[in-house]
């Protein structure tokens, strides 16, 4: 025994602390939430956005030496000037000055939200656990009030099981304290309950505390509030009075607005099952009147079928007389289980308030063959009984009412003329239609014209004659000008009735709203010629971009010999329909015999791209003659990149090839290492560092060197030669060594076989030059 003792005291221990952090954490919870409030208060009033409103509220705590959830309920306060605002008017200070009433207004502000539900349980639930518990209450009930002054139990919370049923429906005269409270239209306080008194909740011999409050709004009393201790306690402050009255006043949001309603709600629990039949039999549906079957405890446990009104006729085909005295589980058990019937049927003897379906599942046995029909069902509470409706849905009524669904969903109204007798019909969608209330006359076709814009006349005057003189269907689009001065677009469709002889008998036909689709169609055109025009703006740019590519960079210029060095170039643009890209190259001659040998590619295509391409390569060609080596060249470029041009960002490999020593000094930015072919070896050259030129204001570039001899052939090329979107750059990068090792003797037919055997699939443009060591 004494070995389970620690462990018992731990788990005591483990359970208080738990609840005191889930305390703490709903206290911090309802802090933050009015803190939130306060700041939202402080945007309203221009204190600049949340993070400035925040912090400001922050600074005004801190200047006053409050905690900043005291300061916020003052805030919250100060703005609301509602009812939880005035019932904290004199809260007192503590001696530093801090508030003592932030606990309170979070209480009140969390049930002032409970309220705006409008269910009178949830409002209750709310009011007990946020409001009232700190004060020691125990238990919850709110009255609506009914007719005569009796009283309608619209929502508790705290009381013993069953105490809801018992006491649902107070009749007048009573006199229970609620019923003071409504009858004297003011709070009545009780330190004890009387031994002789009777109310909800009460216990034999108990005598704990009770206030009662008049529910009011607009100076209408709806109910009654009435909040009970456990046990007897001394006269309320004034302090929790007036957060008592707030709560009342609160309460009344969730009642009924007359006493018609809650009558209609509620009815006299001890009213016998005959008035309830007689009613049934008043009805023109079938209508089963059912009474609960209470258990041990009180609780409903089933609802037994009293009665069943002559036009009552059972789905299973059993007379009336065998089902009256069923349970309603026993007559119909899958309807009312896995239909959810029984669930609804107790939720309005429950609550009062009645339930309607328009289609709910019926289920029943037909000679031990189970049959699945929809019925429209309806329930009410009359008095403790509940009547219960339905009506089955016959092949015809769901005819109609799919019909009624096309017509609304398509925007169609049908009609009918008697030519003989004059009299026109019209269903209810067309009178809608035209904006004429359901008591005007119908319009006749012959006077369509009368509501249609004179431009229409002519259409409307063929489709009549087509109509009625000619004897055959007709339909045409015309514009209506309606009462209410809008235009819609109606297209109405008829057909003649005619006799064996010709005779016209009847004109019947539809008219249709198309307003949306035509003004949809007129949108679509105005699209489409916006979208021609964009289109052809762009294939101008295109076409520019292309010419101004292709005068600087010919796909296939002749191999040149210039200082030692055999040149060839490849250009191969983009796939037919892509804009043009931004790819260059360039091999200048430089003085002292020198040679500048460059390939770049511009980010992004079309005319920026080309433009840009062509600023960058004049750039590097000026640059290049003031003899600086690659690094220092390509510093300056990213220099022109970033300052003079556009958001322009590119890659570019830079050499300077000297003809005496055959010396190439070479620089990247961002770019894919050359290629070099010797004694038959392909290998890619190490790459030396570099960003990418325009993405930075200043750039530092390495400068690699490497001495090259006759017979070398050294390849330059950009990304469209090898990227592919299914591997990477180094993948892609190893495809092109195994393809370059193969190399032909002559330049430029190695050119061509690299590129028709490149693998690129991103339909990037391809630069490409090679260079062979005289």
């Amino acid at each position: 025994m004494s070995g389970r003792e620690p462990s018992l005291d731990a788990l005591a221990a483990a359970i208080e602390r738990l609840g005191g952090e889930l305390t703490a954490a709903r206290e911090a919870a309802d802090a933050a939430a009015l803190i939130g409030i306060a700041t939202g208060i402080l945007v309203e009033r221009g204190h600049g956005g949340p993070t400035e409103a925040a912090r400001h509220l922050e600074e005004l705590a801190g200047a006053a030496g409050l905690p900043l959830p005291e300061l916020a309920a003052d805030v919250v306060n100060g703005a609301a000037g509602d009812t939880v605002a005035r019932a904290l008017p004199g809260a007192p200070r503590g001696p530093a000055g801090a508030r003592h009433d932030a606990p309170d207004v979070l209480r009140l502000r969390a049930a002032e939200a409970g309220s705006l539900t409008g269910d009178a349980q949830t409002v209750v639930d709310t009011l007990l656990e946020q409001a009232l518990a700190p004060f020691g209450v125990s238990a919850v009930a709110l009255w609506a009030v009914a007719s005569g002054g009796a009283l309608v139990l619209a929502g508790h919370a705290g009381f013993p099981r069953g105490e809801g049923e018992r006491w649902r429906y107070v009749p007048p005269g009573l006199g229970v304290p609620a019923q003071r409270a409504l009858t004297e239209q003011r709070a009545h306080w009780f330190p004890s309950m009387p031994a002789d008194a009777a109310g909800i909740g009460r216990p034999q011999g108990g005598d704990g505390a009770r206030a009662v409050l008049p529910a009011e709004t607009n100076g209408r009393v709806l109910g009654v509030l009435e909040v009970c201790w456990p046990h007897p306690r001394p006269p309320l402050s004034g302090t929790v009075n007036r957060q008592l009255n707030a709560l009342a006043d609160l309460c009344a949001h969730a009642l009924p607005g007359t006493e018609e309603t809650a009558i209609d709600a509620v009815a006299d629990p001890a009213l016998p099952v005959g008035p309830a039949m007689d009613l049934a039999e008043g009805l023109l549906d079938p209508v089963l009147v059912l009474r609960p079957v209470l258990d041990d405890r009180d609780q409903v446990a089933d609802f037994v079928i009293a009665y069943a009104n002559q036009r009552f006729a059972d789905p299973a085909g059993r007379p009336r007389a065998t089902i009256t005295g069923m349970r309603l589980l026993e007559a119909y058990p899958r309807t009312a289980r896995e239909g959810g019937l029984y669930e609804q049927v107790l939720r309005v003897h429950a609550t009062g308030e009645p339930f309607r379906a328009e289609r709910m599942s019926l289920r029943v046995l037909v000679d031990d063959v189970p049959r699945t029909g929809l019925i429209t069902v309806g329930i009410g509470r009359y008095g403790d009984a509940v009547l219960l409706s339905w009506r089955l849905e016959d092949e015809a009524a769901r005819l109609a009412a799919l019909l009624e669904h096309v017509q609304r969903l398509g925007r169609i109204g049908g009609f009918q003329e008697d030519a003989v007798s004059g009299e026109i019909l019209w269903n209810r969608h067309l009178f809608s239609l035209f904006d004429l209330p359901p008591t005007a006359p119908p319009v006749p076709v012959e006077r369509l014209h009368r509501h249609a814009h004179p431009d229409d006349s002519v259409a409307i005057g063929r489709f009549l004659r087509t109509l009625l003189h000619h004897r055959h269907a007709a339909s045409t689009a015309f514009r209506m000008q309606r009462a209410d001065g809008a235009v819609r677009h109606i297209r109405v469709v008829a057909e003649p009735v005619t006799d064996p002889a010709g005779h016209l008998l009847a004109v019947r036909g539809a008219y249709q709203d198309f307003s949306s689709q035509h003004w949809t169609e007129v949108a679509l055109a105005a699209t489409r010629d916006r979208l021609a025009d964009t289109e052809q703006e762009a294939a101008e740019r295109n076409r520019l971009a292309l010419q101004l590519q292709r005068a600087i960079m010919p796909s296939s210029p002749a191999p040149v010999d210039i200082a030692g060095l055999h040149v060839a170039v490849r250009y191969r643009p983009a796939e037919e329909g892509h804009l043009v890209g931004g790819d260059w190259y360039d091999v200048v001659v430089l003085p002292q015999k020198k040679v500048l040998l460059a390939v770049g590619d511009v980010a992004g295509h079309g005319i920026e791209a080309a433009t840009s391409m062509v600023v960058l390569r004049n750039a590097l060609r000026g640059l290049a003659a003031t003899g600086a080596g690659p690094a220092r060249l390509l510093g300056w470029l990213n220099t022109v990149a970033h300052h003079l041009t556009e958001q322009v960002t590119a890659t570019v490999v830079c050499g300077i090839y000297d003809q005496p020593t055959r010396v190439l000094d070479w620089a990247r930015a961002g770019h894919p290492p050359p290629v070099l072919i010797h004694e038959g070896t392909a290998a890619a050259l190490p790459l030396p560092g570099g960003m990418l030129l325009g993405a930075v204001a200043e750039a530092t570039y390495e400068e690699r060197r490497l001495a090259l001899v006759p017979g070398d052939r050294l390849l330059m090329y950009t990304d469209g030669l090898i990227e592919r979107r299914d591997r990477s750059v180094e993948k892609a990068l190893e495809q092109l060594l195994a393809t370059v090792g193969a190399a032909t003797p002559e330049l430029g037919e190695h050119l061509d076989v690299l590129l028709t055997h490149a693998r690129s699939d991103t339909d990037d443009d391809t630069c490409l030059i090679g260079i062979d060591v005289s």
